[in-house]
């Protein structure tokens, strides 16, 4: 495969923009950071093995000078201590690195229990409202910043609204940055903006709904190549195996970052969302399924299953 690797440490885009095609026809693969590369190698016992690391990364497109001067930013940083030298050597997390990791597993449970049927809508539409001055900026921007991350679209300025009753988060937030005051919160079943009022069309007008259905078309065919190569060809090496993980790992970031997880009952259908996270935890139990037992496995495996439904109560693709 070209070596499509970026001055910023970043692997899997043409110079033109373009996602990296692997020759096997696999999905476009999004930007990985090469340090996402090395935390998703800490194991239970907080090392990461360098003949590892480098074996998965080259797999990945990334050159063995990206490590080297990854592994050596981590160490300036005091994230990582390192014993020993290139492919031989063995890094130790000293700061918590599972934060570049680890889904928000609230998140994806929920959006499970939405793909079940388990959390229907109200009809209920939950608006915030605030007008922080200048002088708080950075608290009013903070504010801005997490209910957006909360799936909330803005409406006009200073006016956000989200079908999800995330109320309680809202408030907790704005109370800690102690602008709880600004804070205007209501609910109505009657949401109109211009002459809009079906609520789908108004999900539609608020949210970029088709540039979150690509992001999880691109989720759904990883998924079903990965599955077609641990059930139909030969079995993967563990290198292969870890480096299957991170991507499947990156391609579900991407796909439910920036997804509000809105109600079921205010997306088109069918939803690729829903096929999409089926196809996802049905890969990533078989990766887990059969990943190394004891102190090598990779935290990147338990921060996933923890959050992704067991094979028994996973969403049908």
């Amino acid at each position: 495969m070209t070596d499509t690797t970026r001055p910023d440490g970043r692997a899997g885009t043409h110079p033109d923009g373009r996602a990296d095609i692997h020759p096997d026809g696999r999905a476009e693969r999004p930007e990985i950071p090469t340090r996402l590369v090395v935390h998703a190698l800490v194991r239970e016992d907080g090392t990461v093995d360098a003949h590892q690391l480098y074996a998965v990364a080259g797999l990945l497109g990334m050159s063995d000078q990206q490590i080297r001067l990854c592994v050596k930013r981590l160490v300036n940083e005091g994230r990582f201590t390192q014993e020993g030298r290139g492919r031989k050597a063995t890094l130790r997390a000293v700061a918590d690195v599972t934060g570049a990791l680890a889904p928000d597993a609230a998140h994806v449970r929920h959006a499970y229990r939405q793909d079940a049927g388990h959390s229907p809508w109200d009809g209920v539409w939950h608006l915030f409202a605030f007008a922080v001055p200048e002088s708080r900026r950075t608290a009013r921007d903070t504010l801005r910043e997490h209910l957006l991350h909360l799936g909330a679209a803005p409406v006009q300025n200073g006016l956000y609204v989200t079908a999800n009753p995330v109320t309680a988060l809202v408030e907790a937030h704005a109370g800690h940055l102690g602008v709880i005051d600004a804070l205007t919160r209501l609910t109505t079943t009657d949401l109109r903006i211009g002459d809009v009022t079906e609520p789908r069309a108004l999900a539609a007008a608020l949210w970029p709904l088709a540039e979150i259905a690509q992001r999880y078309e691109r989720l759904a065919a990883f998924a079903e190549t990965c599955l077609t190569g641990l059930t139909g060809g030969p079995e993967p090496s563990d290198a292969e195996r870890l480096t299957l993980a991170v991507e499947l790992a990156a391609h579900f970031t991407a796909a439910m970052e920036p997804d509000p997880l809105l109600p079921p009952e205010l997306l088109p259908r069918p939803w690729p969302g829903t096929r999409a996270r089926g196809l996802a935890a049905d890969c990533w139990n078989r990766l887990s399924g059969t990943r190394p037992g004891g102190t090598g496995t990779p935290l990147l495996f338990a921060l996933y299953s923890d959050a992704m439904p067991p094979p028994e109560d996973g969403a049908s693709p």
